[in-house]
């Protein structure tokens, strides 16, 4: 397992894990949310963010990790990959290699909440819309004094 660059030519595979995480975690997006945001995802969210894929032992894409100006922007894993540890080994890059130190949480979205608590972030403050305008809550958190849990 590796955490490597995403190149372009694996963006439809890393849209599909997204779609995947989304519809297993996602549960306040409806059928609409999810066709609506697919070709966002897609075109011009992936370009726009620096992108690290983990792969399996066959260079396969488990999970990615978008990252902008310090935040982690985005971090999806296929769901038969969830729990395995995946998403910590990503946020620990994202934290240690690319500086990152804050997280917009989807407060709908207890599953991540408690993930990104687990990995020493904090909720700063709450925004009652999204990114887009919609009313789906957001918690702003970071990560907190005690920093990063140490490695298992």
């Amino acid at each position: 397992m590796t955490i490597r660059s995403a190149n372009p030519g694996e963006f439809d595979q890393l849209a599909a894990i997204w779609e995947a995480s989304v519809r297993a975690s996602h549960g306040f997006l409806g059928e609409a949310d999810i066709a609506a945001l697919r070709p966002l995802v897609r075109h011009d969210y992936l370009p726009a963010v620096t992108l690290r894929v983990y792969a399996d032992a066959a260079d396969r894409p488990v999970g990615f990790l978008g990252v902008a100006d310090g935040k982690v922007e985005m971090l999806f894993i296929a769901p038969d990959a969830q729990g395995q540890g995946v998403g910590g080994c990503l946020v620990r890059h994202a934290v240690e290699v690319l500086g990152c130190g804050c997280v917009d949480v989807n407060e709908q979205n207890p599953r991540a909440v408690r993930f990104y608590r687990y990995m020493g972030f904090v909720v700063r403050g709450r925004s009652a819309l999204d990114g887009q305008g919609r009313p789906f809550p957001l918690l702003h958190m970071a990560l907190g004094e005690a920093g990063l849990p140490r490695p298992a």
